[in-house]
């Protein structure tokens, strides 16, 4: 079985991570090896890792970096450099594994060459741990897992129903060769890279739980405060904007429809309700346009 190399991205976690290292020593897959950096933590979570690491290095491969905080992108392109693993698990230091997952990811990529990546479920889970939802996709994002059955839904799902939370993702180092890395500076780090990965039909899908991902106070509180979200909504619209350009049509046209509708919600925020509706006006047009061009009849394509 391929090495697959679990990247931990770690910052003021001390009350989680030790639980996602555990879930990757418990996962049953034999050929693995862990790779965590602490980004500048202010807390105690690089110590939570230096005892962790102390207790298990001769269990399995273990490379473990303390440095100052450089934000998540920077991190994750760090970690895929120190990586020695043909497939990369990207994990999350408030999450944790589900046992089983890497087994089924890695059997899927080694049956779909063409696909780059492949993304699973998850659970979600409280800051104990207690189990909320059944389906991270389905209950949490309201996604219809059926449109991840071919490489169209899966381009569809991409750009309209961002549904993927938590560390699902399983990623040949080689795809990121050829979709590029992730673009340091952005928060929307996660949909940048995928719009990339579904523009080139890179992106794959199993209907299996492969993750717990937690909510708590601190995650919770980044989607409630106005601020943040106007922050956020705004790079989301810019990295619809620059990527639009990676699709074909009908595609074009619905990343671009979302780029005006991501707009209409900032617009929303700052009460700015005149915007708001020229937004939705150019946001319908687009929709309509994609719509007419998804209906020329065209062959459906398999996600294989």
């Amino acid at each position: 079985m391929p090495l697959v190399s679990v990247l931990i991205p770690a910052f003021n976690h001390e009350r989680f991570v030790e639980r996602f290292l555990d879930s990757v020593l418990e996962d049953p897959y034999p050929a693995k090896e862990i790779v965590v950096i602490d980004d500048g933590s202010t807390d105690g979570t690089a110590d939570r890792i230096a005892a962790w690491v102390a207790l298990h290095e001769g269990e399995l491969p273990i490379e473990f970096v303390r440095r100052e905080n450089k934000g998540i992108t920077a991190t994750l392109n760090e970690l895929v450099a120190r990586a020695r693993g043909e497939m990369l698990r990207l994990g999350s230091s408030d999450d944790y594994l589900l046992p089983g997952g890497l087994d089924a990811q890695v059997r899927y990529l080694l049956a779909h060459p063409r696909k780059g990546a492949v993304i699973g479920d998850s659970i979600v889970v409280d800051g104990e741990g207690r189990k909320l939802h059944d389906s991270g996709m389905c209950d949490l994002h309201q996604a219809d897992k059926r449109l991840y059955r071919t490489d169209d839904g899966i381009r569809r799902a991409v750009i309209t129903r961002w549904a993927v939370g938590g560390p699902v993702t399983l990623i040949r180092k080689s795809a990121l060769e050829t979709v590029s890395r992730w673009t340091e500076g952005l928060r929307i780090d996660d949909w940048d890279l995928f719009l990339r990965l579904a523009a080139h039909d890179a992106l794959g899908f199993i209907d299996v739980g492969v993750c717990a991902y937690r909510l708590h106070e601190t995650n919770l509180s980044k989607t409630t405060h106005v601020a943040t979200r106007i922050i956020n909504l705004s790079e989301a619209r810019q990295v619809a904007i620059r990527r639009a350009e990676l699709f074909d049509e009908p595609y074009r046209s619905l990343l671009r429809a979302e780029s005006q509708y991501l707009g209409a919600k900032i617009a929303f925020l700052h009460k700015r309700y005149t915007r708001v509706a020229l937004h939705l006006a150019v946001y319908a047009g687009l929709v309509v346009t994609s719509r007419l061009r998804f209906a020329v009849p065209h062959r459906p394509e398999q996600a294989t």
